[in-house]
Order: structure tokens, then C-alpha cells, then sequence
């Protein structure tokens, strides 16, 4: 009786684990450059002394959905979008540098150049800061042009440019930050001039809410499904046990 308890427990639990994943997927569905991240299972045979008679089921994060989400166009100054492959380069809350699809940007007061999330974007030779101006410009390839104040319309002056790379993606991962990170704390990479961005525009998220709602649904009803074995389970080894008494 035990084979199948195993198997139905093993189950849910790895269903709970891919319920978190979808669930975590659905929530941003409206997140600027939000990649989904996808999950399967599989069986895994139970390995120790004699045979492997038992299996256990196992949730598996395969990688992430790389597709490119919608691009909005917002008109916004601030707000850029890739075209095409490639990343931004950020600075994350570990002092290191991380990539990112999100290209909402904003200036604090002190002229850093941060995204939506308040993390710092990478120029050339660090974090962005931009000094005070009448009128900013970015152009595709990230650079980034002012106008200072009190300056002629006409003359602009570049501040910096975005850093913008184009990653392997066998080499990247995704941690629980939301960015991704060079695998095995591998060096930074290399700016690429291929890189493009759009102003004045947002890349939507990749997720698709309505097959999120779906999976949703069905995970629910698999839980459901092996909450009942166990239950069949325990009710068949009560039933065995009443037979070896009367015996």
C-alpha cells in the first residue's frame, strides 16, 4: 500500500512546487520585461538497497521563456525597449552587474540613472549619472545626449551610453532576484554595439495569463486528484488491517 502512497504524496507536493512557479508567472503578468519561467516533472526511481521499487515525482525548472513580450508605446522619455535579442545592464542589489528586459527608467533627484525597480543602469564605466538638463535624448544604440541647463537648444552634449549586451543564453540563469546573472559567478560581459533600443517604449511581459489561468486550474485538479489516492490508500490499508484480525 505504501508504493502508491509515495508516489500519490511525492505528487503533490511536486505539484504545489509548479503551482508556486505558474503562480509567481501569473502575478507578473503586467510586469515590464517579465520572462516567464517554465517547470515540468518527471519520475525518478528511488535508489538504495535492493531494487529501486519506489518512484517519486520531481518538478523541474528547464529554463526560462525567452520570447520578446508586446511593445507598448508609452512616449515616455525615460522608457526604452530592446529590439531584438539583448539585455540591459543593471547593477544589483549584490553590487554586481545583472541583466534585465526592463526599460523603465527614472532620474532621482541626485541624477542616477535607475530602473523601475530602483536599481542602477550601467554605462560604460559604471553606474549612470546624469547632471542636471533642460532636455534628454536617447538614441538607439543607448547613447545618452543632454541638454544643460541654461545651454543652447542646439547643443547637446553625451553624457554616457547604456550598456546593452547580447548573452548566451545556455551561459545566463535566472535567479530569484528576477535578473539574470552570468552562470557560476562568471565575468561580466562584453557591451555589444548590435544591441538596439526603441524610445519611447516599454516591452510588455511574455507571460500569457489566460494559459497561466488554465495551468492554474489543472495543477489544482491534480492536486486534488492525488490528495484522493492517498486518501484510497489509507482506506485500503485500514481495510487490510480489519482482515488480518478477523484472521
Amino acid at each position: 500500500m505504501d508504493r502508491s502512497l509515495y508516489i500519490a504524496m511525492s505528487g503533490a507536493k511536486q505539484t504545489l512546487y509548479a503551482q508556486t512557479t505558474n503562480a509567481n508567472n501569473l502575478a507578473n503578468s503586467q510586469t515590464t520585461g517579465f520572462k516567464s519561467d517554465l517547470e515540468q516533472m518527471r519520475s525518478m526511481p528511488v535508489f538504495g538497497e535492493g531494487y529501486p521499487t519506489r518512484v517519486y515525482a520531481m518538478t523541474e525548472r528547464p529554463g526560462v521563456d525567452f520570447t520578446p513580450g508586446a511593445i507598448q508605446t508609452t512616449g515616455g522619455d525615460l522608457d526604452v525597449a530592446i529590439k531584438g535579442d539583448g539585455f540591459f545592464a543593471v547593477q544589483a542589489a549584490d553590487g554586481k552587474e545583472a541583466y534585465t528586459r526592463a526599460g523603465d527608467l527614472k532620474l532621482t533627484p541626485e541624477g542616477l540613472l535607475q530602473t523601475g525597480t530602483g536599481l542602477p543602469v550601467m554605462g560604460q564605466g559604471g553606474p549612470i549619472s546624469i547632471p542636471p538638463a533642460q532636455k534628454m535624448s536617447i538614441g538607439s544604440d543607448g547613447t545618452i545626449s543632454i541638454v544643460p541647463l541654461g545651454g543652447n537648444a542646439n547643443a547637446t552634449v553625451v553624457v554616457d551610453q547604456i550598456k546593452m549586451v547580447k548573452a548566451d543564453r545556455q551561459n545566463v540563469e535566472k535567479l530569484t532576484d528576477g535578473l539574470f546573472h552570468v552562470k557560476d559567478q562568471g565575468q561580466p560581459l562584453a557591451a555589444d554595439p548590435n544591441v538596439n533600443l526603441i524610445q519611447g517604449a516599454l516591452e510588455g511581459s511574455n507571460v500569457n495569463a489566460l494559459q497561466a489561468m488554465v495551468d492554474m486550474i489543472e495543477l489544482a485538479k491534480n492536486f486534488e486528484l492525488q490528495t484522493k489516492v492517498m486518501k484510497n490508500a489509507n482506506d485500503n490499508s485500514g481495510a487490510s488491517a480489519k482482515l488480518m484480525q478477523m484472521a
